[in-house]
């Protein structure tokens, strides 16, 4: 304990260099934590959107690309798939539930999504947790819209508020659907997914809106049906009665003759998505522990200059009765405060930016970064760093652990 007392009171009387010095070890231990918190994030937050789904059906591309725009609302598809297709699909007798979708236009960069009842029945995210309406209900009425928590949030969306759709999925627009307004009659609580960006309507209004034979609403969906069904939709999911079909069905589907489609199943997709990342993620932690090295070497350095400068203090903990081994220790202790304070510094500063850049990494990327302890992992790798503080201090200690009493005291001109 006399021995870190020392220490500290050491580093204190140089404090400048050792803050300088345990700023450089706190940039760089925020910027591997940060790393490997986006990493884990975006894996969890990937693998809760989707949750129950036995397969993910969409026109012939590859499966990573199906995933990413029927289930993450990223990209677009290559085509689309009929609507008798479709059905012919949907009733096969392995078949529990489909949810059909359809793409291709935004509300003020938000994406908007036709769908049926189905989508909120059969729906499951994270661990097969159904959607809930925060406000309102699902929609019933042609013109109805039911809203993620996000669009509803940012946008300061209210129940019974009159939105227009524009045509296509950028941020601007210039041709929108002013003629056939819909009406905000719902909006679910948050989920953490995709389905929070995402404005919800019929596919029949998805037909309407892109007819120029409808000019106005209708009293309901059932009496729209018959002159509004879709010709064409974007993907669909399907639910199967048992898990041991499932690979029947997706033979079935991606040997289809009469138009080129392909089924997924989502865990596999997602898996192949990792494995495409894989190499960017192990570059990304690559670099950063390269920045940890390299914020402990400048720790090294200036360890190794102030050696010079403090033979004289050394030579007289020597005269005062301090052992080489104390001497040695004394020099690890402040390599090891210094460690061990840079990583402190380090996380406290990984969640100011996490709270500061946040919500803008929500709204950019739908990647929720979560304010949370840090996990098992992380705290192993800020152990790591700061066993690696002792092991790195270890090279000036043993430089000053050999000056002899004689040379710390001779002076040199």
């Amino acid at each position: 304990m006399a021995i870190l007392t020392l220490a500290l009171k050491s580093l204190w009387n140089r404090r400048y260099t050792a803050l300088l010095t345990l700023l450089a070890i706190a940039l760089s231990v925020a910027l591997l934590l940060g790393v490997e918190r986006v990493r884990t994030e975006a894996r969890q937050s990937f693998a809760n959107t989707i949750s129950g789904t036995d397969l993910v059906v969409g026109a012939r591309s590859g499966s990573i690309q199906l995933l990413l725009y029927s289930v993450f609302r990223i990209g677009n598809a290559t085509n689309n798939i009929s609507w008798q297709s479709y059905r012919e699909i949907a009733q096969r007798p392995e078949v529990a539930w489909t949810i059909p979708i359809s793409l291709g236009d935004s509300h003020r960069g938000y994406r908007v999504m036709g769908t049926t009842i189905d989508y909120f029945e059969h729906y499951r995210y994270g661990r097969k947790q159904p959607l809930v309406m925060a406000e309102g209900r699902r929609f019933a009425e042609l013109y109805d819209a039911v809203l993620g928590a996000e669009v509803a949030k940012e946008l300061n969306y209210r129940l019974g508020q009159t939105i227009v759709l524009a045509h296509g999925a950028g941020d601007v627009s210039f041709v929108e659907h002013a003629d056939k307004p819909f009406r905000v009659v719902g909006i679910l609580k948050p989920t953490g997914t995709p389905v929070d960006r995402t404005v919800h309507v019929s596919l029949e209004a998805i037909e309407a809106i892109h007819s120029d034979g409808w000019m106005g609403g209708v009293p309901s969906l059932a009496a729209a049906a018959p002159d509004l069904t879709p010709r064409a939709i974007t993907a669909f999911l399907v639910g199967l009665k048992s898990k041991t079909a499932v690979f029947r069905v997706q033979r079935f589907v991606n040997d289809y003759r009469e138009e080129p489609l392909l089924a997924v199943l989502p865990g596999v997709a997602l898996q192949e998505l990792w494995d495409a990342m894989g190499v960017a993620e192990q570059v990304l932690l690559a670099i950063s522990g390269f920045v940890v090295l390299v914020g402990l070497t400048g720790m090294i350095t200036v360890l190794l200059a102030g050696l010079r400068e403090r033979r004289r203090e050394m030579a007289i903990l020597r005269a005062l009765g301090a052992r080489p081994g104390q001497v040695f220790l004394l020099l690890v202790c402040e390599a090891g405060s210094l460690a061990l304070a840079g990583v402190m510094a380090g996380m406290a500063l990984l969640y100011l930016l996490l709270f500061a850049i946040r919500p803008v990494i929500e709204a950019q990327f739908g990647l929720h970064l979560g304010l949370d302890a840090p996990s098992a992992h992380e705290l192993t790798i800020a152990g790591l760093v700061v066993a690696c503080g002792f092991v790195v201090g270890a090279l000036p200690a043993w430089r000053a652990y050999r000056y002899a009493l004689a040379d710390g005291m001779t002076i040199r001109l």
